[in-house]
């Protein structure tokens, strides 16, 4: 066998598949999760140009086309829930995104290795506990007679629960969000932190360079793909607001700054079961993430040079 078909035969699909068996085995049920959970669902989006029914299914139910998307964009809530969503998510990518960079930085800056341990400890604990029980913490520390509320009251606050007031719902939700997910977001930083070679330093510092000049000529420039590629995928997501903390914390009396698109699905589909309209709903708001994604993905590629794709 000559060599160029020896390569060619190396090369294929075939021989890669007899020779990393083991990988692709365990890449089956990855496979399998992905389609069975992810795509084939996509069938059910359908429904959003359906007047769905139960009993006639997606086959039988009569085909609307964009009612349901008109509906949603004549109807009062249009322009709350979607002003709502933009707001706390553009609120997150300022302060979730970016506090998470400056912990990393500021641990790879310390010299103490047992006082940085410790701050990792302590800032990536929250992480692990339960959604419901940090929306029960916030809820007992924001009502009327909570710790926090007894705090404020010295300072002039009235001591009514905090949750009652629609202006005081995205901070709370933005700052319980950093306590919770500051330590753990701080990893990947962290890891190419650590990355870094310790060569340039050394150069830098026989240079005359001190730890400023350091951070902001070594530091933060290596950092900068794992950023990008960071940022692009919280912008590909910055619609799909966290709706099982918001459906947790909000309540009537703060749904002007509160109600998002995902809690709007959640109350149309599966309590008023308006499910063609609930679905036509979240399909937009799928299409606006598409969107965002491939911009940021595309403006990255032009400005940093780093992409996903």
């Amino acid at each position: 066998m000559s060599k160029p078909l020896r390569r060619q035969t190396q090369g294929s699909l075939g021989w890669d598949l007899v020779q990393n068996r083991s990988l692709y085995v365990l890449m089956i049920p990855v496979v399998l999760y992905f389609l069975l959970f992810h795509y084939l669902p996509m069938y059910g989006a359908l429904m959003a140009f359906q007047d769905y029914s139960p009993m006639k299914g997606l086959a039988g139910s009569d085909w609307v086309g964009f009612k349901n998307f008109f509906d949603f964009f004549d109807s009062y809530y249009f322009g709350r829930i979607l002003g709502n969503t933009l707001i706390i998510s553009f609120l997150s990518l300022a302060f979730e995104f970016t506090t998470p960079i400056v912990l990393a930085l500021m641990l790879n800056e310390l010299r103490s290795q047992t006082f940085s341990g410790w701050v990792k400890t302590i800032s990536v604990f929250p992480h692990f506990i339960s959604l419901v029980i940090v929306c029960g913490m916030v809820k007992d520390f924001t009502g009327q007679g909570g710790l926090l509320n007894q705090l404020l009251v010295p300072l002039g606050y009235d001591g009514l629960s905090m949750l009652q007031k629609p202006d005081l719902f995205r901070p709370i939700y933005i700052l319980s969000g950093i306590w919770q997910n500051v330590g753990w977001d701080s990893i990947i930083y962290l890891a190419a932190l650590m990355a870094i070679d310790p060569t340039l330093y050394e150069a830098a510092s026989i240079d005359g360079a001190g730890r400023w000049r350091q951070l902001w000529a070594i530091t933060i420039p290596t950092l900068v793909p794992t950023i990008v590629v960071m940022f692009i995928l919280r912008v590909g997501n910055i619609m799909n607001v966290g709706f099982e903390k918001i459906i947790l914390l909000y309540n009537p009396v703060n749904y002007e700054t509160s109600d998002v698109i995902a809690s709007f699905v959640y109350r149309k589909g599966l309590i008023d079961f308006q499910w063609s309209y609930s679905a036509a709903v979240g399909l937009f708001n799928s299409g606006i993430n598409l969107v965002l994604l491939v911009a940021a993905n595309r403006m990255s590629k032009k400005m940093t040079q780093s992409s996903l794709w």
